[in-house]
């Protein structure tokens, strides 16, 4: 399952929560780190812990909260502005009307408006999404569009790609061997191509250059091209020195 699609199947439920369960393991939804159940973790103060408590932790530690991870989202991901941005926050801290008024230099008024317009726009969102969901089971699975991994650059038509798309254009440019016949023109064509070859890599794990080299060379001697283009599409992040990779999750 690709990165992408793991944090946009979670539920409600486990995109509060920041973490879900998959193959006994903990998955932390903002990064992809895993924590193997029944295996005991030792916390940053030496106590000893179970799976769960440690992916807790690690959300605590890692990504400040769940709320934090998901606020930071792209706005074409959350649909807010900055300013809304700022005052989830300090209503998500527990901060009053009045209290954040002389924060924002706003009047109380103005802050009780945001605040009414967050509530309608979580109402609509609501029935959106019961909608969208009764819609989805009755498109046939081919017609599904394929979700937009979280780091893509720009979202654009070259995103529009069914199920029947990725699985038809797979087959045409990778043979049975799994090698790249040849790396595709179209950008379209790219980014499907590029996001099959980013499965070589598992979330939560730090790869050296050498290892992505070797991960990527399984698809085309020519690892550079495809190291350089899955960086530039999002899809793995490295640092700044080269001395690391990873999958972008």
């Amino acid at each position: 399952m690709e990165s992408s699609e793991l944090f946009w199947d979670s539920s409600i439920e486990e995109l509060e929560a920041g973490y879900k369960l998959l193959n006994d393991s903990f998955v932390c939804l903002a990064c992809g780190k895993t924590f193997e159940k029944g295996i005991v973790f030792k916390s940053s103060n030496d106590l000893l812990m179970d799976a769960e408590k440690a992916v807790n932790e690690h959300i605590s530690s890692c990504h400040g909260s769940a709320f934090n991870t998901l606020l930071e989202l792209d706005r074409k991901y959350t649909g807010l502005s900055e300013q809304q941005q700022t005052l989830m926050r300090l209503f998500y801290k527990g901060m009053g009307d009045k209290e954040i008024a002389r924060e924002l230099s706003l009047s109380q008024s103005t802050v009780r408006n945001y605040r009414f317009r967050l509530k309608e726009k979580a109402r609509q969102a609501k029935i959106f999404l019961v909608l969208h969901l009764m819609m989805e089971r009755s498109v046939g699975k081919e017609d599904r569009i394929v979700d937009v991994h979280r780091n893509a650059t720009m979202i654009d038509e070259r995103y529009a790609v069914t199920e029947a798309e990725r699985n038809e254009r797979v087959a045409r440019f990778f043979g049975e061997d799994r090698k790249l016949a040849r790396f595709p023109k179209r950008e379209k064509d790219r980014v499907i191509v590029l996001r099959e070859i980013a499965k070589v890599f598992k979330p939560g794990v730090k790869y050296t250059e050498e290892q992505t080299n070797e991960n990527l060379r399984k698809f085309h001697d020519d690892y550079a091209l495809l190291r350089r283009y899955l960086i530039e599409y999002g899809l793995i992040d490295r640092r700044p020195d080269g001395s690391c990779y990873w999958l972008v999750f």
